[in-house]
């Protein structure tokens, strides 16, 4: 059959219909809202490059959260930036690390009964050079040492387990990381910790107002020896199958717009809970574009939520959160 006796438009003359036959749903428990923590109180430092977002201290952060728990919002992924950095980064793995102190905090509030909460597993917000892992230097030549990072990074991940974060997410992209992570976890007592794995992590231009706002830019170099190469679809699935066989619970892709393929390929192919990160320059982008007027912002924050959501994300890590929620 075909036009006249099939009118695809029948099912789209007013939104009660629309709704009714709509195939991807969106709802606040689907996000996942990114925080950046600081040392300090009453800290409400505005992001340049992030409108409306904020480096704070622990007292706002829990403020933060409260809000996020009222809205429906599914959880919160923490960020630090410590007081200090060290070659060892220190700050990652200390018990008294700023994301340690935060999530204790959080976990002591009403908040924490409505979210989730997610500590970001990674070096370099507390590396003197921003690497995300060890450097071993000669003369002018540098490389990040994958085996000597992995003890950090299960220091990190115990450490964040050990202050209350509900899950564990490493996002630095060293090969053996989640095995290094679960062993760590399981001796520590804390088998019943997921991990949730950065498997699929593209070195990305979209990162750039991310490193201000967690001030984790590389001192020298870049990060392209140990993140995925951009042009590389075969190769996102053999990171995340390796993964997966390690010990991750789930994966998340990034960044989200421009690896919307990459998603729906993981989605296809692995049954297995899966975010996305919509990253900071998918944000900021977008709201370059509705300070000038050339995009409503509810309707196009909205579709680009939708599309990652469509393309099979059962969770979306953005910036947009509370925004998103609000209008949900």
């Amino acid at each position: 059959m075909s036009f006249p006796d099939v009118r695809m438009r029948r099912l789209r003359r007013n939104e009660s219909l629309r709704a009714l036959v709509r195939e991807t749903a969106l709802e606040p428990g689907d996000l996942i809202y990114p925080l950046f923590i600081c040392p300090g109180e009453g800290v409400r430092n505005p992001v340049s490059s992030m409108p409306g977002v904020f480096n704070l201290s622990i007292d706002e952060a829990v403020r933060e959260a409260e809000e996020a728990a009222s809205l429906g919002i599914g959880g919160l992924l923490l960020f630090g930036l410590p007081e200090s950095k060290d070659e060892e980064a220190t700050g990652a793995w200390s018990d008294d690390g700023i994301v340690q102190q935060a999530l204790q905090a959080l976990k002591q509030s009403s908040a924490s009964k409505k979210l989730v909460l997610m500590a970001d597993a990674c070096l370099c917000e507390y590396t003197s050079h921003g690497h995300c892992g060890v450097i071993k230097q000669t003369g002018e030549e540098w490389d990040v040492e994958n085996d000597p990072s992995l003890a950090l990074l299960a220091k990190t991940a115990v450490s964040q387990a050990r202050a209350g974060a509900d899950v564990v997410a490493p996002s630095d992209m060293m090969d053996g990381r989640v095995a290094a992570i679960r062993k760590g976890l399981d001796g520590a007592g804390f088998s019943n910790t997921p991990i949730l794995s950065y498997a699929s992590k593209f070195a990305s231009a979209f990162y750039g107002p991310f490193r201000e706002a967690a001030d984790s830019a590389p001192q020298f170099g870049d990060r392209r020896s140990y993140q995925m190469d951009g042009a590389n679809a075969r190769e996102a699935m053999r990171e995340i199958e390796l993964d997966l066989a390690e010990g991750a619970d789930m994966i998340l892709m990034k960044p989200a717009m421009p690896y919307l393929d990459i998603v729906r390929a993981a989605r296809d192919r692995f049954d297995v809970p899966m975010g996305a990160y919509q990253v900071s320059g998918e944000y900021s982008m977008l709201h370059a574009a509705f300070q000038r007027g050339w995009l409503d912002q509810n309707r196009t924050m909205l579709e680009s939520l939708l599309g990652i959501r469509r393309a099979g994300a059962d969770f979306i890590v953005t910036y947009f959160a509370k925004d998103a929620a609000k209008l949900l």
